[in-house]
């Protein structure tokens, strides 16, 4: 599964999931972009799946025609050490995540 770090989540978590191709929008030459270009882009570079804390994403755009899926990491800060406790949930629903889906892991 290919996976793409949003900007907003600290560059380091993309080390807790060693058995995906995982990336940062940074890396991916996507940092800047809005979330409707940001998902155009990742889903023209096939993404499977993008990794945010941006809550919000859901509500703004459509993503019944997407490509891409959403995982959002909601914990009680955006810091690493309180989304590394997120991680086996948001591993666990990748595994059955279909593209335009929103997986949101409390």
């Amino acid at each position: 599964m290919k996976l793409l770090i949003d900007e907003c989540v600290d560059e380091r978590i993309r080390l807790l999931f060693p058995d995906h191709d995982c990336q940062t929008v940074r890396f991916a030459n996507l940092a800047g972009l809005k979330n409707g270009h940001l998902l155009e882009a990742a889903d023209t570079a096939g993404s499977d799946v993008l990794i945010t804390v941006d809550q919000n994403i859901p509500d703004q755009q459509n993503l019944g025609n997407r490509k891409i899926a959403i995982v959002i990491l909601c914990g009680p800060t955006n810091r690493l050490r309180d989304l590394v406790l997120l991680v086996p949930a948001a591993i666990s629903a990748i595994a059955s995540i279909r593209p335009g889906d929103v997986a949101r892991i409390r």
